[in-house]
């Protein structure tokens, strides 16, 4: 089967970081190389991250599509993909928050040691949601790997704006100022110990359901999406063309992992739950 093509990667400089909370790091991407940045039609706009595996360099100028053709796949770049929290083309500035748990994982320990002048190369941005002026009423949920399209999902709301949303983090540490013009109820859900996603659940199940045409934005550990799937489309029966419920990752797999299974995944819900 031939290679599928590959788009060229967009490249950026680090101007700083910002430690938001114990666990999420923001890095600030800037530099000429983003005047080819397309941005801001949606509020999930993301870019796949492109990191090199650890000992291997790249000859420059960097190409993804000659690197991928001429080298073994244990040397392509490793790619993570992150929500876009801001994006400002006047600058031009693009803000990505990263989750860090000590040193697991790729992308969240480059975050934590990441200094200004660095390198930072990445495909996208992607995107497929925005809040839709015309709804009745908007519902939000998700873990930390959703917060920051929550975040920045909340700031396009439009200006009264009836919003439910619902952010499950570690602890109250985690919290995050959110701003928004929307006539918005945030309820911030704190999981300790409790496995990923069962608050955010039980919270939106325990919801005294709004009167109106709902849209709704979950997103996070794909067990507990798979639930608000199940709740959302078979329960309340809420057409797909009002949903964005996607998992952003899985527990017991890296992205790549995820990445590979996720449709097979869907699939399996969609016959499931028969949506």
């Amino acid at each position: 089967m031939p290679n599928r093509p590959v788009r060229a990667a967009k490249e950026g400089v680090v101007t700083r970081v910002e430690q938001l909370t114990p666990h999420m790091v923001r890095v600030v991407v800037g530099g000429p190389g983003l005047a080819a940045v397309e941005c801001g039609e949606f509020s999930d706009h993301y870019v796949k991250v492109l990191f090199p595996p650890p000992g291997v360099t790249y000859a420059e100028p960097f190409d993804v599509s000659e690197i991928r053709e001429s080298r073994p796949r244990e040397e392509w770049p490793i790619t993570r993909t992150y929500t876009v929290r801001k994006w400002l083309p006047e600058v031009p500035e693009l803000w990505l928050d990263f989750v860090v748990h000590g040193d697991e994982g790729i992308a969240g320990p480059w975050a934590r040691a990441a200094q200004p002048g660095d390198v930072v190369r990445f495909m996208g941005p992607g995107g497929a949601y925005a809040p839709d002026p015309a709804a009745g009423w908007h519902l939000i949920a998700g873990d930390e790997s959703a917060l920051p399209a929550i975040a920045a999902t909340l700031e396009r709301m439009p200006a009264g704006a009836k919003v439910h949303a619902f952010v499950e983090v570690e602890d109250a540490a985690e919290e995050q100022k959110l701003e928004t013009a929307a006539d918005a109820e945030i309820t911030w859900l704190h999981r300790g110990t409790t496995p990923v996603g069962d608050l955010l659940v039980a919270a939106v199940r325990a919801l005294d359901w709004p009167e109106g045409e709902v849209q709704a934005f979950v997103h996070g550990e794909a067990n507990f999406v798979k639930e608000f799937r199940r709740l959302l489309r078979v329960e309340k029966q809420i057409p797909m063309a009002r949903l964005s419920v996607s998992g952003y990752w899985r527990r017991g797999m890296n992205e790549d992992g995820w990445q590979s299974s996720k449709r097979e995944w869907n699939q399996q819900i969609e016959a499931e739950q028969g949506a």
